[in-house]
């Protein structure tokens, strides 16, 4: 059976393919580690820090309520 990634993973990869950013640009924007944001992407960490979330929404152009619904 296939896990379903949480929506903020989409979100940021979305987000991400239209900025055309890599995981390394976007940690680098965002202030966080490049593991941080793997862990993320890969559902690894499926409830981040709400201060992760905002600095990575930031980075993205986007508002918080846009990542993660």
């Amino acid at each position: 059976m296939v896990k379903e990634l949480p929506m903020i993973t989409k979100n940021i990869k979305k987000c991400q393919d239209k900025l055309g950013i890599s995981q390394d640009k976007l940690s680098e924007l965002a202030g966080v580690t490049l593991h941080t944001i793997a862990k993320i992407e890969t559902g690894s960490t499926p409830d981040p820090r709400i201060e992760t979330v905002k600095k990575i929404a930031k980075a993205l152009k986007i508002t918080l309520d846009d990542l993660i619904k």
